[in-house]
């Protein structure tokens, strides 16, 4: 075995390839509610975060532009994860989603997380989670982690989104 990674290391950004440089932003920032940093490369390219980070999400037209997803059967990226502080912000996540007529793929309590699969408009995948207290996490007799794929309630995890108006 090789020595672990520093239990420190993060996953620090995405980049994704686009199509349509206005239509990402549209969605990652109009929907999701990341801010705009910073267009970058005369404008194929821009750089969206939450709390004034440099940049969380990269997107880019470079060799991209105009083009389509990947047919199913082909390697890529799964999805993009982002994790939200707890459940209100999370439910306030899906809640934007929903407002804008973005379909569900699902959702799903993990045991570890509560967790909504959607599309990006290049379809690329996009899960919007909330991690549970560490003391919550299933785990089997041997005490090793237990993960689950049961039902996550929608209903109840909306009625926690903020009122907006």
């Amino acid at each position: 075995m090789t020595t672990p990674v520093h239990p420190a290391t993060r996953i620090g950004h995405v980049h994704l390839k686009v199509a349509d440089l206005e239509r990402a932003i549209g969605f990652y920032s109009g929907v999701l509610g990341f801010e705009l940093q910073q267009y970058y490369s005369g404008g194929r390219a821009a750089f969206l975060s939450a709390g004034g980070y440099h940049h969380h999400i990269g997107l880019n037209t470079w060799e991209s532009a105009g083009g389509t997803p990947p047919p199913p059967g082909h390697t890529g990226l799964y999805h993009t994860a982002f994790l939200y502080p707890d459940r209100v912000a999370l439910a306030d996540a899906v809640r934007r989603v929903i407002k804008a007529g973005i379909p569900l793929d699902g959702a799903a309590d993990h045991g570890v997380s509560e967790a909504v699969y959607l599309s990006d408009p290049d379809g690329n995948g996009v899960e919007l989670y909330r991690d549970k207290p560490e003391a919550d996490w299933p785990r089997d007799a041997e005490g090793r982690l237990a993960m689950v794929n049961a039902r996550l309630d929608l209903d109840a995890l909306l009625d926690e989104a903020p009122a907006r108006g």
